[in-house]
C-alpha cells in the first residue's frame, strides 16, 4: 500500500506508515483521507508540533509527553479531544495523518 502524494507514489511499510517523512500539506491531505479523518485547525496544530518534534528529534513523543506539550499550544485540551481528533490513537495515528514514520513502541517513544 502506498500513497499517491505530488503524482508520485510513496512507500509505506505494512501499516501504511510513510518510509519517509513527507512535510508537504498534499501528504497531510491524502492521508488523513485514507484514515477517514476530515481536518479541522486542531488537527493541523497536532499535525504541525509532531511534524516539528520529530524534525528535532528523529521520532514524535509518546502520548503523555505530547499531550503535556500540546495543552502549552492548545490551551484547555485534554487527551479526550486528541482522542477526538485522532481516535486510532493521538501518538500513532497523529504521526501516519502528518506523514512521518511509524512511531517507535506502544506510542512513540
Amino acid at each position: 500500500m502506498g500513497y499517491v502524494i505530488g503524482g508520485e507514489e510513496k512507500e509505506t511499510d505494512a501499516e501504511g506508515y510513510l518510509k519517509e517523512p513527507d512535510y508537504s500539506d498534499e501528504a497531510v491531505n491524502v492521508i488523513a483521507a485514507a484514515e477517514g479523518i476530515e481536518l479541522t485547525d486542531a488537527h493541523w496544530q497536532v499535525v504541525n508540533y509532531l511534524r516539528e518534534r520529530f524534525k528535532e528529534d528523529g521520532h514524535t513523543p509518546n502520548f503523555r509527553n505530547m499531550l503535556k506539550d500540546l495543552q502549552e499550544i492548545m490551551p484547555g485540551v485534554d487527551s479526550k479531544a486528541v482522542y477526538d481528533l485522532f481516535p486510532m490513537g493521538p501518538a500513532k495515528q497523529g504521526a501516519k495523518v502528518a506523514g512521518l514514520p511509524q512511531p517507535y513502541g506502544k506510542g512513540g517513544y
